[in-house]
């Protein structure tokens, strides 16, 4: 987690779309153009402090940054009016929550000059098909992370069914669980043939057994230090998003990330501005810049997700490039589940099921 360090007052951004398109075309820094404050609220670990340094060497513009652990606690935040934010950065349906109850800022992000750089299907989500409110960031998927060191046998099958239904033996090596509701519901409901949007109640409770029946093996429920927690050897299991396998990997080669056969959540985290954002012209300048494959390609170095921008690829690690937990085999895309929007009665028992879950 990094800290919010403190910022002097300055002005906002003056510059209009002309003068933003002007210096994408000449790729020169804005300093002269812009400066003034920008505050970020993302994931923890989520975005890198020499990306945050090059942005304000680049624009004049001084950014702080404050983080969260999971969407409901960034969405709590802003529903609330607090925080002051600038940008955020929402996965999935909460885009579309984010919208619905009037706490995003319109951006029309195809105006941005760097727009031209999204990839598809990035560049019409579901979630916000006209990009009217948002731009994309990292997306990836979200499997379960095994130490083939430590593991009996050394290999485990490309199945949900061992995390859920672990053997002493592997239990006592030390397991994890993401404190993530959806993705931990969406997993079970994949591995017991379920529709992650079920509203059917015997369905529902089959659920919560399956995850109640787990959580007795698991050594803590956590969506932050997933990455050191692998690393320093306190677990040899751990529910993991991609990019963070990623990075454990490379300081421990010996793990695996696994795409579940039954399933695994494909997911995009894109960025928004708060209607109540003090510095809405900084932060679309921020959107901008962000769109530059270079800085995004610097994005994804840190993370370990993949970015959403054109000609990023020529920026990126090799050791990115070369491990299938961010560059997926193309034998698994059929086991992708991509988003979708659940009825009011399909969350409300999904939201019962994480409550007794966690009570």
């Amino acid at each position: 987690m990094r800290t919010l360090k403190t910022l002097t007052a300055g002005k906002t951004l003056a510059a209009g779309a002309g003068a933003l398109a002007l210096a994408a075309t000449l790729s020169l820094p804005q300093a002269a153009q812009a400066e003034g404050e920008l505050h970020l609220f993302n994931w923890s670990n989520y975005f890198p402090p020499e990306l945050m340094e090059k942005f304000e060497k680049d624009t004049g513009i001084s950014v702080s940054l404050d983080t969260y652990a999971s969407d409901e606690d960034m969405l709590a935040k802003i529903q609330a009016g607090g925080g002051g934010y600038d940008i955020v950065f929402p996965s999935g349906s909460t885009v579309t929550v984010l919208i619905e109850q009037g706490l995003a800022e319109k951006i029309d992000a195809s105006e941005l000059p760097n727009f031209k750089n999204v990839l598809a299907p990035h560049d019409s989500p579901t979630t916000d098909p006209e990009r009217a409110y948002s731009i994309p960031y990292m997306w990836g998927t979200t499997g379960v992370s095994y130490d083939s060191d430590k593991v009996p046998g050394g290999s485990l099958a490309e199945s949900w069914e061992w995390y859920f239904k672990p053997s002493e033996e592997l239990a006592q090596l030390g397991m994890a669980s993401l404190n993530d509701m959806r993705d931990v519901y969406y997993a079970a409901a994949y591995y017991l043939g379920y529709d992650k949007c079920t509203e059917n109640p015997d369905e529902a409770q089959a659920i919560l057994d399956l995850l109640t029946a787990q959580k007795p093996h698991l050594k803590l429920y956590s969506s932050e230090g997933t990455i050191d927690r692998m690393i320093a050897g306190e677990v040899a299991v751990h529910m993991q998003w991609n990019g963070a396998a990623h990075r454990v990997k490379a300081e421990r080669p010996s793990v695996v990330y696994v795409y579940p056969k039954e399933g695994t959540t494909f997911w995009s985290d894109s960025m928004m501005v708060p209607a109540n954002a003090p510095n809405k012209e900084n932060a679309k300048t921020f959107m901008n810049w962000m769109m530059a494959p270079e800085n995004a390609a610097i994005a994804s170095n840190y993370t370990g997700y993949m970015n959403a921008i054109k000609g990023s690829g020529e920026y990126l690690d090799d050791s990115l490039k070369a491990d299938p937990a961010v560059n997926m085999p193309e034998e698994y895309a059929d086991r992708l589940r991509g988003y979708k929007e659940c009825s009011e009665k399909a969350v409300e028992l999904r939201d019962r099921v994480w409550t007794r879950l966690k009570g």
